[in-house]
């Protein structure tokens, strides 16, 4: 009993032994890969609840837009997400009508040109620029924070920050928000060119009804004919003068 415990672990010994200078010789596992380009289409499908802000994202091109400010420049930006619930809040028929303009501006209005955590929002200015044509006049947002609590308000619009969808270490922060930004800049009409000053109405020009060496309007050319169709009058009544004093004498 003794000898077969012995052969055992002599047995259990050598491949112990076999293990270890096999697997000392292996290369080791190989570090993960590194994380590729952010791309902000991924980040917002992965929650599977932005199919709407994805579709406006793409639609005008402000995906490509942001990839290339986050990978290409190295900008760092902070992005707020409409749910897909959150556009059911807008008017029926309300996106639809927008112009292809009117989607930019809205889609740049929830983009902020600089990276956001939860603390900096205590103590940004207000109102915070984000990335919509026409600046903070015709698109003002607003924050105010209650504790942890982050809230904006646009002057049509009261939503709150209620999930971190992203977060990188100060390059691109994305939270969702459970309404759409709207503001009155996006529907403003632009403004209209002012209507041109009319003619002055044409007035008489002594200068142009009758042209120079002439004063009542007839042409030195009209006033020449004239002349010469008076002497030609009066040369042929004198010729005809001088025919009757002929006829006379003669008689």
């Amino acid at each position: 009993m003794d000898q077969m415990l012995k052969q055992s672990l002599s047995t259990l010994l050598l491949i112990f032994f076999f293990h270890c200078i096999t697997t000392s010789g292996q290369s080791p596992a190989p570090a993960p890969a590194p994380l590729g380009p952010i791309n902000i289409v991924s980040v917002l499908k992965k929650p599977g609840k932005y199919s709407t802000f994805i579709r406006l994202l793409k639609s005008t091109q402000i995906d490509v837009q942001i990839n290339s400010q986050l990978n290409d420049l190295n900008q760092a930006l902070t992005v707020f997400a409409p749910t897909d619930s959150a556009f059911s809040y807008l008017k029926p028929g309300m996106l639809n009508s927008l112009t292809d303009q009117q989607k930019f501006q809205l889609v740049q209005f929830h983009v902020v040109p600089s990276f956001l955590s939860i603390p900096q929002f205590q103590t940004v200015g207000n109102p915070l620029r984000t990335q919509a044509g026409g600046g903070t006049a015709q698109f003002p947002l607003n924050i105010t924070m209650s504790g942890n609590q982050v809230n904006m308000t646009t002057g049509l619009v009261n939503t709150s920050l209620t999930d971190t969808v992203y977060s990188t270490d100060g390059q691109l922060a994305v939270y969702e928000i459970d309404r759409v930004l709207l503001s009155e800049g996006l529907f403003r009409p632009p403004a209209a060119q002012a209507p041109a000053a009319p003619l002055p109405p044409k007035t008489s020009d002594p200068s142009h009804a009758a042209p120079s060496g002439s004063e009542d309007g007839v042409s030195d050319d009209d006033s020449s004919d004239a002349k010469d169709r008076l002497n030609y009058a009066q040369n042929l009544v004198s010729f005809g003068v001088a025919i009757i004093v002929q006829l006379q004498l003669c008689l």
